[in-house]
């Protein structure tokens, strides 16, 4: 067997083991990393390079902080003028809560770091109503990875920079991409996922948690009440280090770097005791996230990607109505998605694409807005977005629950994105 099929091979077995759950999905992570360089998929010093994962180390400080967050008071005042607003109705807390997450989203361009930010304050809430953390931290992150951008706001106000970019780059300048066009495109997805999570999504969320939580809630310990500096320290700290993230590009500072300080700190200031911040980290949730890595550099390494983008290219020719091609560009990139980096992903189709339209001489730019609407819409398995795994970590989630989850909101998306980016943006 060639490498591309030994990859293609691994990278099943991995899934299947993920779904079997006989062993743990930290422990399957790292068998296939072990498994990629054996074979030579991958190289060991990429693989090795994954466990200094700036996404790593940034996921894992954000749960030492929202930990020290959650020993403070103040997350549970929060909370609960929430829940008095929403007069303690699950469905006006979910409504504010994504609200605040949507607009977070147009500045924030990391669904990890809004998830971190969110998920205490949403857990507390749902503590108070004696609702399970499973009920609401998946619908919670799909708004966090589906709304990313979508606003000409922040992150979202370069959008059509970047692809106007791709067109030049594939020598096809006739058409270019709008400040205005990605928002237009995907404002009615923003709108149907926050129609989805605010009345529906908690129904099809599992009532118990199907395996381990970690901290991004507050374990039901009884907890002495922190002494008035340690109490103002640790909620100061959290709007700090939240004030930090949003504002990252003009401090100059790395996400990374604000993150980890703010544990640093919260250890410190004696908000938490080490061994309080040593247990807040879910150490199988990062093992699982560096394997994740793994496999999508492999995936790379091996030409996966182009090989079905290859195959991809091929088949448009055949097929006539604008809407099929829609579908399969929006299908494929959000399979891929779901095992590979977005980035890597939006790599090799949106140049596919515009290749593809270049040769019938069509309009480009609907297409490619839906590749990135494909590759900003990973949440089905752990492998897809750092938030994935985080999110498996607050709400207790298996394999098996998120993948039961993720379909109903998977097939609305490819519904609303395909139906509505190829009828206003016609090839």
């Amino acid at each position: 067997m060639n490498q591309l099929t030994i990859c293609l091979v691994i990278c099943v077995l991995t899934v299947i083991s993920y779904a079997w759950g006989k062993l743990k999905m930290g422990t399957t992570a790292l068998l296939s990393m072990v498994a990629f360089v054996v074979t030579g998929c991958i190289e060991p010093k990429a693989a090795v390079a994954n466990f200094s994962n700036t996404n790593a180390v940034m996921m894992l400080s954000m749960f030492v902080v929202a930990a020290g967050f959650n020993r403070t008071q103040f997350v549970k005042k929060c909370a609960s003028s929430v829940n008095h607003i929403a007069r303690g109705s699950l469905t006006m807390v979910m409504l504010g809560y994504v609200l605040i997450t949507i607009i977070l989203c147009q500045f924030i361009q990391s669904s990890m770091v809004v998830f971190g930010i969110m998920a205490p304050t949403l857990a507390a809430s749902c503590e108070e109503l004696n609702i399970k953390p499973s009920k609401v931290m998946f619908p919670l992150v799909i708004v966090c990875i589906a709304t990313i951008s979508v606003l000409p706001l922040g992150s979202g106000a370069t959008v059509f920079a970047e692809l106007n970019g791709y067109l030049q780059a594939n020598e096809y300048t006739v058409y270019t991409v709008g400040l205005m066009d990605s928002m237009k495109a995907r404002l009615p997805m923003l709108i149907a996922v926050a129609v989805y999570v605010i009345f529906f999504a908690v129904r099809f969320a599992p009532d118990e948690p199907q395996a381990a939580l970690g901290e991004l809630r507050e374990k039901k310990v009884t907890k002495s009440v922190l002494p008035p500096f340690q109490e103002k320290a640790g909620y100061l700290i959290f709007i700090l280090v939240t004030l930090g993230l949003i504002f990252q590009k003009a401090l100059g500072l790395d996400i990374w770097v604000i993150s980890l300080t703010g544990a640093v700190l919260m250890v410190v200031t004696g908000v938490l005791s080490e061994q309080e911040a040593v247990e807040a980290v879910p150490w199988w949730m990062g093992f699982l996230f560096i394997g994740s890595l793994t496999m999508g550099g492999a995936l790379t390494a091996t030409g996966a990607g182009e090989a079905v983008g290859g195959v991809l290219a091929g088949a448009i020719g055949m097929l006539g109505n604008k809407y099929l091609i829609g579908l399969v560009f929006f299908i494929v990139p959000f399979l891929l998605t779901q095992v590979m980096m977005n980035r890597s992903v939006m790599t090799i189709f949106i140049p596919i694409a515009i290749l593809a339209c270049k040769s019938m001489e069509a309009n480009p730019v609907g297409i490619i807005i839906l590749v990135q609407c494909a590759c900003l819409s990973s949440f089905m398995t752990p492998m897809a977005t750092p938030a994935v795994p985080m999110c498996m970590a607050a709400g207790g989630y298996d394999l098996k629950s998120l993948i039961r989850q993720s379909l109903l909101p998977a097939v609305l998306l490819c519904a609303v994105n395909v139906g509505w980016i190829m009828t206003v943006f016609p090839m």
